[in-house]
């Protein structure tokens, strides 16, 4: 069956509607005097309007799923995928609707076909920093703190005291870089799995924040690969990150849980919530990141009553384990 073109429907919808009027002016008992009468001329008026509102809503009628397209081409958002129009009927209209979803479907697998090289860039990086940290800046500062240690044994007062703190310095300096290259690259995580990677996560977080952090995890995690490991420990690591910085938290939740052959990661705090603020770039990160893996990334509040807005729940559905080949 040959489906029947825009052009056509719209035109038989107006057909209809003028023949209509034509019909009624040919066999009803209507006249029109000179000068008109205001009968006449109400019953003019009310035609034209019945004629213009039937036109209206036919044409709103042939002309919806146009609308939905452009609705949702002006709220479409590549890092929600599976957003999708429904293709009713045929037509030029649902060949329109039938490729732009065609359309996002290819953008989408282009997105994160340029974010996984992205990222993978980025770790990449991030290895190359950290090595270089470790083996040239942090060996020249314990080259100096040994230095000033021996310098300080020798020294005489008042020069022994300045030199010990310039050596208490240099140690701190020295702590900072071994907790950057542990930040950059998480040898943990390649060494002793996911639950220790983020477990060091966490204490290193509360102790230099402050912050009363709560763990729960699933003590048989299913096996995960080293990619969907490295997108789990990097979403937690960002989430705290944000409470620490921006959510004014004073506990956070770090929960890690198996469902079914899945894995969820949550991360919840009590801070001032993200409210209807717009997603900032380490939100958006943690989405490409869990389309590498076919995750969900779902960013909301934790607090039964939504209305008050307190706090951020983060939750990272795994649905299905992508083992290491």
């Amino acid at each position: 069956m040959t489906s029947v073109s825009l052009y056509w429907r719209i035109f038989g919808l107006n057909a209809v509607v003028l023949g209509s009027a034509t019909a009624l002016l040919l066999w009803a008992p209507v006249t029109v005097s000179v000068p008109v009468l205001l009968t006449e001329a109400v019953i003019l008026v009310g035609g034209l309007a019945v004629m213009l509102v039937a036109n209206a809503a036919l044409l709103r009628i042939g002309l919806a799923p146009l609308d939905r397209v452009t609705r949702l081409m002006t709220t479409v958002d590549l890092l929600r995928p599976g957003q999708r129009l429904p293709v009713r009927g045929g037509g030029e209209v649902a060949e329109l609707v039938s490729a732009f979803n065609s359309m996002l479907e290819r953008l989408e697998r282009e997105r994160v076909a340029s974010s996984a090289s992205a990222i993978l860039a980025q770790e990449g990086e991030r290895r190359r920093i950290a090595q270089e940290l470790h083996d040239e800046v942090g060996q020249s500062m314990t080259a100096v703190l040994l230095a000033l240690k021996r310098a300080s044994d020798e020294a005489s007062e008042p020069l022994r005291g300045e030199l010990q703190q310039a050596q208490e310095i240099t140690r701190e300096s020295l702590d900072e870089v071994r907790r950057l290259v542990h930040r950059l690259r998480p040898g943990v995580l390649d060494d002793l799995g996911l639950v220790s990677a983020v477990t060091s996560l966490t204490t290193e977080f509360a102790t230099h924040t402050g912050l009363r952090v709560v763990r729960r995890f699933d003590p048989d995690l299913p096996e995960l690969g080293h990619e969907t490991e490295l997108v789990i420990y990097r979403v937690a690591q960002e989430s705290l990150t944000n409470a620490a910085r921006h959510a004014e938290a004073r506990s956070v939740e770090v929960i890690l849980r198996a469902v079914g052959s899945g894995v969820v990661l949550e991360v919840s705090d009590d801070g001032r919530g993200i409210g209807a603020a717009q997603e900032g770039a380490g939100l958006r990160g943690m989405r490409e990141r869990a389309l590498l893996i076919g995750a969900m990334l779902d960013i909301s509040s934790p607090d039964e009553n939504r209305a008050t807005g307190r706090g951020t729940r983060i939750r990272l559905t795994v649905p299905a384990v992508r083992k290491q080949s």
